[in-house]
This record gives structure tokens, sequence and C-alpha cells, in this order.
């Protein structure tokens, strides 16, 4: 929260009260935008039941507008980037989790307290992994990127022939790419299956939402000309024969997706 405050006060050095329309919020969830809070952040401890919204305006004497990462970052690309233009867009985020965001019709969908979009939590697997949210078989168990690295991690054990033998805790899914692109045998064949788990929460999302174009975003998307042959062909096999020629693309905004959808909110609300 420190940190916050003093990156807006930063931004907002010489310039006058009225200059400043209010500050956007792009946060992990679950969070209730419709009262700003914190419902429970299992990346950051220490945010349960927090009024972030509430804290900050006290803080930074502007209002503040509070928006979960993955639809902030969806807003971001929809308007700024990959997805401008288009009246239905999804957007994935593959980090260290799995998220999004969801624009229908030229509206953003936000749901119950502003919620939707967890897809990372979609099943794929009922009788699969147990995921740290309760449930079982989650998209986000298999796809992101600390599970691609961990099913390296345990498979390279078994192989002294490949490059990622030895690497043990250390081993990044950087390396798994790099290892791939350097024709090593298990690293392309890791990233061929995580290109099909990609795909196969991207072909649901498809079947939901019957977007125009899926914008695949995070650290994962740094890989995308690599997964991307591999979700393609995911979806041309497996999806609906009427919802296979909707594009998945590369985040165009990148790191900034979600800091420009923040900003993006405060804009249209105070239009």
């Amino acid at each position: 929260m420190d940190t916050i405050t003093q990156a807006g006060q930063q931004v907002a050095a010489g310039l006058q009260r009225a200059d400043i329309l209010g500050y956007g919020v792009s946060s992990p969830g679950p969070l209730d935008t419709t009262q700003g809070m914190a419902i429970t952040l299992p990346s950051i401890p220490g945010f349960e039941n927090y009024p972030i919204v509430t804290a900050l305006e006290q803080r930074l004497s502007h209002k503040v507008w509070l928006e979960n990462d993955g639809i902030s970052a969806a807003i971001g690309e929809w308007r700024f980037g990959a997805g401008q233009g288009h009246n239905s867009v999804v957007y994935v985020t593959a980090s260290t989790g799995i998220g999004g965001g969801v624009i229908v019709d030229g509206h953003v969908l936000r749901g119950r307290k502003g919620m939707a979009g967890h897809v990372g939590h979609l099943s794929i697997d009922r009788n699969g992994i147990r995921c740290n949210c309760g449930n079982t078989g989650c998209w986000e168990r298999y796809a992101a990127g600390p599970f691609f690295a961990a099913r390296a991690i345990d498979k390279a054990q078994h192989v002294p022939a490949s490059t990622l033998h030895g690497l043990g805790d250390a081993l990044k899914p950087a390396d798994i790419f790099s290892a791939a692109k350097a024709g090593d045998e298990l690293a392309r064949d890791l990233v061929e299956e995580e290109a099909k788990f990609l795909g196969t929460g991207i072909t649901s999302l498809m079947h939901l939402f019957s977007p125009d174009i899926v914008v695949l975003g995070g650290g994962m998307s740094n890989a995308f000309d690599q997964l991307h042959p591999g979700i393609d062909a995911y979806v041309k096999s497996n999806a609906m024969l009427s919802f296979r020629d909707v594009a998945v693309v590369r985040s165009a905004c990148g790191d900034n997706s979600g800091m420009l959808g923040a900003a993006a909110m405060v804009f249209d609300a105070t239009s």
C-alpha cells in the first residue's frame, strides 16, 4: 500500500488537483469491486477482507476505482491492444496462475461482486489434481507456469539425455522453451503438452462466450510463437466447427495491459 501511494504521489507531483481524475487500481483477486474490498488474495497474505479503495482514498485524497487484474487487462487489450476494433474479446493471462476477463457485445463482463473472469478455475479434469482453491482439476493447476515447470522437473530427472536433467528446482519455464528451441526432445514434448492444456481451456471459453478474438497474455505468452501452433491445432481439432475460425493472438500491451485497463476505467467513469 505504501508503494502504491508513493507511485501515485510521484505521478501527481506538479499537477493541479483538478487535473487528476482519480486512480485506477488493478489487483489480483478474488475482490468485491462493488465494495472496493479484497476478499482474499492468496498471492499477497494479509489482504483478507481488506478495504483497498477506502484505504487508498484516504492516502491519496482522490477517488479510487478497483478492478480485478484479469478484467483490467482485458479492458486494456480491448481498448488499446490486440482486441481493438472487436466487439467481443476473451483475454487469458497465463503466468503464475491463470486468470482472465471477458468483453461481450461491447460491455465488460463483471458479474456478481465484480468477480467474473476467474477462468483458471474451470475444471478440465474432475478426477484431476487438487487445486489450491479446493477444487479438483482446475485449468490453472495444469497450465500455469509453476505447474508447467513442476512437470518438467519431475520428468527431467528420469531423462539424463535432456539438457533439463539436473536443473532440479531451479528449472523455470524459460529453460524449457529455450531447450525446446535447441531441439531437446523432452522440452519439445513438454511445450506440446502445455499448448494442449492451454488449448483445452481456450476452446471452452470460445464455446462459452463466442468471442471475435482470444488474447493470450502473461509470462507464458513470451513464448507465444512456440505455443501457438499447438494451441491452434487443439482448437481446430476440438472446438465446434463454427468456432474454429476464432483467432488466438498474443497480447499487444504485454505487462502494461492491466495498467492501461485501470486507466481506461477511470476515464470511462468520469467522462
